[in-house]
Parts: C-alpha cells; structure tokens; sequence
C-alpha cells in the first residue's frame, strides 16, 4: 500500500467524523488500525482529532511501527495506551471523541471514563468496517490474487479426495501449500465429509473419506493480508439420484444470487433470491445461515447478506454468495464464490468448476 493510500482513508475518516458532530476518533481494534494506517502489530492504539493524529504502542514495536504506520506522530512507552495519550496530553478538555462501540470492552470504556473526565465519550457502529467495504483497486487486487491461489490448491488436492485419505490430512495439506503460495490460510480449513458435512462449520476430524460422501472443502488463502472465501463440494465415488437433486438446488440457488447482487440492491433481497428458491424446493428449513459476507482484512466483515440484513450493496464491495442445504445423518452441501459487486452485476472471482464434480 502506498502512503497516498493511507492519506486518503484518514481525509475519508476525518469527513465522516465531523459529518457526525465528533471532535475526533480512539481506534483500539487491531484490523480498523492496519486499514487506517498500516501497523500490522499485536498491540496499538490511534487517536485522530481535529488538532493531530498519534498513533501509541508498546516498546516492542519501535521499528515496525517506523516502517508501517502512515499519518500518524507516534508515541511508544512502557505504560497504558491510555496512561501514554494522558501523559503526553494529546486529548484537550471538552471534546467530544468517538470510540468503536463494537470493539471496546466494558474495562476499557470504565478506564476512559475515569481517566478522562473532561471527555464526552460517543459510541459510535461500524464507521471504519463501512468505510473498509469499498475497496480500491490495490485492495481487488490482492483479493484476486488471494482468490487464484484458493483455487490454484484446491485444484492440486483433488487427487487427495479418495478413500485412505483422512479430513485432516487434506486440510493440513491446504495449509501448508496456502502457506507457500500467499501469507497463509484465510480461516481454519473445512473439510467434512459424508454426515459430517451436515455441520456447517465443521472441524476437520480422522475420518477417512468414503465411496458415496459429499465432501463439504471450505477453504481459502490470505494475500498481503486481504482474505479469499470459497467452497465446493464435490462427491467420492458414484453419484446418486440424492446427490444430484441436492447439489443442483444449491447450485441454482447459488447462481440466483450471483444474478442479483449489483449495487444498490439490498442484502435482503440478495439473500431471498438463494432462500426463496431453496424453500420452494422443499429444504428451507435446512438452509440455516446467511447467504454471504463481505471479504477484506477480515473474513467475516460488512455488509452482511442475510433476512435481518439493512446493507445495500456498493459497488466495489467484495462479498461471498454462498447458500447451502445441511441433512443431518446424511451430509450437506455448500457452493461459494467471492464477487465484485459492480453497477450491472457482479464479477465472480473463482474459476474453479461449480459443476459436480464426481471422484472415482
């Protein structure tokens, strides 16, 4: 990312904070802090108002906050971030400063509070996660790269998804060459075969796989620190009348989101175009998550597709469209892809096949 980068989310963060009646902003969450100004540690504190902008952190991160964070005048101590922004007084008195209502503790907000009297403390909800949703092209660009290494792996363990292999063996696999490729694994992987496939968010286990199993592989890598998201599930062995019905379900109702989400489209409606038609195929009742999530620093991130969901989609946002049928004692079926949403539609990132795929 370059300087200029960073200069820009701090003005866009800077607007938004004064649109909204605030002197300034505390950002203690880890990925809000990365976005806005590049530091990458395990421990820091930035504080923007209308008179500067410090970012504070701990002895450990001398030189790597030299060489990572952008915009902001650093304060590194021994003590408290909030003990080093008092000492070094770079609050004034009578300010109204806005904190990340979702990310602070209620120890931390009693800290503030008693540390800093003469400060109005605001909630505030999702103002960098919303900014963050809108990528630049520097940001598609390395989620198009983390999304050609996701598929580039899953293409070489296929050979692994047969009988004498275990879950874990090709999970440990996916790690290992997410590793080699990019900067690792974007979550831990689920494979999950035969009923452990009814279990959404299942834990890779020794069971080997078997002749007549769909195996549920969600799995992705990480690049410059931007996550990919997919699933497929393909079948070992012959594929039955079963197999078929369930998989070309989801696959439809898979495909009926993707034709939807454009931007200015609510989440919502999103959502209904994969749930409504798995209803009407008679499985409503075992499509039992949201449709997809945005992608970025983090996996799981704003907007949000679900039935409770208020988002409308922007262009730029990049979200997973991934709607599933889960059969308990029987197995499950999921189908995923990452997608730029855009004015006319959406770009699907993935290449591999979304075709049944059957393992002899």
């Amino acid at each position: 990312m370059t300087e200029q980068i960073y200069f820009d989310r701090q003005e866009k963060l800077k607007n938004v904070i004064a649109e909204i009646g605030l002197d300034g902003m505390l950002i203690t969450n880890l990925t809000n802090i990365r976005y806005i100004c590049g530091f990458t540690g395990s421990s820091g504190t930035c504080l923007i108002t209308t008179y500067g902008q410090s970012f504070i952190t701990d002895g450990r991160y001398i030189e790597q906050s030299k060489d990572q964070v952008k915009g902001f005048d650093r304060y590194i101590d021994m003590d408290t971030n909030l003990a080093i922004i008092k000492k070094n007084k770079l609050i004034n008195k009578d300010l109204k400063i806005g904190f990340e209502g979702d990310h602070v503790s209620f120890s931390l907000y009693d800290s503030m509070k008693r540390m800093f009297t003469d400060t109005c403390w605001e909630s505030t909800k999702m103002i960098l996660e919303d900014l963050a949703s809108v990528k630049d092209q520097t940001e598609l660009d390395a989620i198009r790269t983390a999304v050609e290494i996701t598929d580039k792996v899953y293409e070489e363990i296929l050979p692994m998804l047969r009988p004498g292999y275990t879950e874990k063996q090709v999970a440990n696999s996916m790690v290992s060459k997410y590793r080699e490729y990019g900067d690792g694994e974007a979550y831990s992987p689920i494979v999950a075969t035969g009923p452990n496939g009814a279990l959404p968010h299942a834990v890779p286990t020794e069971r080997e796989f078997k002749k007549g199993d769909f195996i549920v592989i969600d799995a992705a890598a990480k690049y410059a620190g931007y996550h990919a998201d997919m699933t497929r599930t393909p079948v070992v062995g012959k594929a039955t009348d079963k197999h078929h019905e369930i998989y070309d379900i989801v696959k439809e109702a898979q495909q009926r989101g993707c034709d939807i989400a454009k931007a200015g489209v609510s989440c919502k409606d999103v959502d209904a175009a994969t749930r409504d038609y798995i209803h009407q195929m008679g499985y409503g009742e075992y499509y039992t998550h949201g449709t997809g999530h945005g992608l970025g620093l983090e996996i799981h991130t704003s907007p949000r597709f679900s039935p409770a969901s208020e988002d409308i989609l922007a262009e730029n946002n990049v979200m997973t469209i991934e709607p599933g049928i889960y059969l308990a004692g029987w197995g499950g079926v999921r189908i995923e892809d990452d997608v730029i949403i855009n004015q006319n539609g959406c770009e699907i990132l993935n290449k591999t096949t979304k075709d049944l795929v059957v393992l002899d």
